[in-house]
């Protein structure tokens, strides 16, 4: 194993050059979501890199959302595979790229998805080349990245063939964004999304104001009743987070509508959160007005189950070997693909990207340094499952 170990830190040290350029070059393609030709054009990168090392790729084809790749080295040995997991779209939309390259600065990486998520797939790519280069054989590593992550796979079955790919695998680690402070995540909330609409009476508000019935009114009495849902102790939240409705000033609104994000940690919680949501939905403030309630998406929660504690030890001795500090798994409110992996029963440590901050802003960065650190851990961790 140590003799592995080294043979890792020296091909990450003597391709430092060549994982910049990588990374240099899937940042500088235009891949938001919305944009499949790009998001395309990211999976053929891949590829062609790990063509390089005789991996076997397969891009599954998507109509309206950007093709997952599924690549896999050591693909004909009889063992449970280790996954590696990650994504290629990025939230920005076209002409980013342009305003904003790829640029190194006092240690750190800047431009659109930098962080969010090809940093994590440049480390995916070159903890493979690694392996390769050390000759380690001992079970297959299949990367799996989807094309429409950052939408929730509404365009796609992504989420099913993640988890198809998944079973049987004896550990996951998905390369999402790293978290500053030396975390690693162990655990996810899922989300849910509603929208609620409010139908009342309209009528001019200076003459006949008695004749009509507010939706607004209405709505107004139903976003506090959501947002006092919260349990903080269960770990479940409730956001009204848009709000819109009525036409003018002078006239009593007959339409009124919110969207709502729930964050749960467990997903038998999902059939009372919209049992509670349903009770402010029937439950009426301004007589003559009428509400429905609309779920509209549901991204699952990536539970702690049993092997997640015992993965996360390895991946703190992974990089306590490479003098790294012992990186502690917490609970997040944003969800992942590390879901899907999760539901298929395989232990799952998220978060293995880069390190960096300012996610989905002009301001995204990771830390360069950190880019070469993650990949030799990300490799020797495969190593020790």
């Amino acid at each position: 194993m140590e003799d592995i170990r080294k043979q890792i830190a020296v091909y990450i040290d003597g391709h430092r050059d060549a994982m910049i350029d990588f990374w240099r070059q899937l940042v500088q393609i235009e891949s938001g979501s919305a944009n499949k030709a790009g998001v395309d054009a990211v999976a053929h990168r891949v590829q062609e890199e790990l063509d390089t090392i005789g991996a076997y790729t397969e891009i599954h084809e998507m109509k309206r959302a950007g093709n997952m790749l599924v690549s896999a080295l050591n693909e004909d040995v009889p063992e449970a595979p280790v996954l590696l997991l990650g994504h290629m779209d990025t939230v920005f939309p076209d002409g980013t790229v342009a305003a904003r390259p790829f640029t190194l600065r006092d240690g750190k990486a800047y431009g659109p998805g930098v962080l969010d998520m090809k940093g994590g797939v440049t480390i995916a790519v070159f903890a493979m080349k690694a392996l390769k280069e050390a000759g380690w054989a001992k079970r297959p590593v299949r990367l799996v990245l989807a094309g429409d992550e950052e939408v929730g796979h509404c365009d796609s079955d992504c989420d099913q063939q993640i988890m198809e790919q998944a079973r049987g695998a004896v550990a996951a680690f998905n390369c999402e964004s790293g978290r500053l402070g030396n975390e690693v995540v162990v655990q996810r909330k899922g989300a849910l999304t509603y929208r609620m609409d409010v139908t009342g009476i309209a009528a001019h508000a200076g003459n006949e104001p008695e004749k009509g019935r507010s939706a607004i009114l209405e709505m107004a009495h139903k976003v506090i009743a959501i947002q006092n849902l919260t349990d903080w102790q269960q770990g479940t939240t409730y956001n009204v987070g848009v709000i819109s409705g009525g036409t003018v000033a002078n006239a009593v609104p007959d339409t009124a509508s919110i969207l709502i994000d729930v964050r749960y940690l467990k997903k038998e919680y999902v059939l009372n959160i919209e049992a509670k949501l349903q009770d402010v939905a029937h439950t009426t403030y301004v007589n003559g007005t009428k509400t429905s309630l609309t779920q509209l998406s549901c991204c699952i929660p990536m539970e702690r189950m049993a092997g997640t504690d015992g993965l996360l030890a390895k991946v703190q001795e992974a990089y306590a070997s490479f003098g790294m500090p012992r990186p502690s798994g917490i609970i997040v409110g944003g969800g992942s693909d590390s879901a899907y992996t999760v539901a298929a029963g395989v232990p799952t440590i998220c978060a293995m990207g880069v390190e960096g901050s300012r996610h989905h802003s002009p301001e995204e960065y990771a830390s360069v340094e950190l880019l070469y650190a993650r990949a030799k851990a990300l490799a020797y961790v495969v190593t020790m499952v």
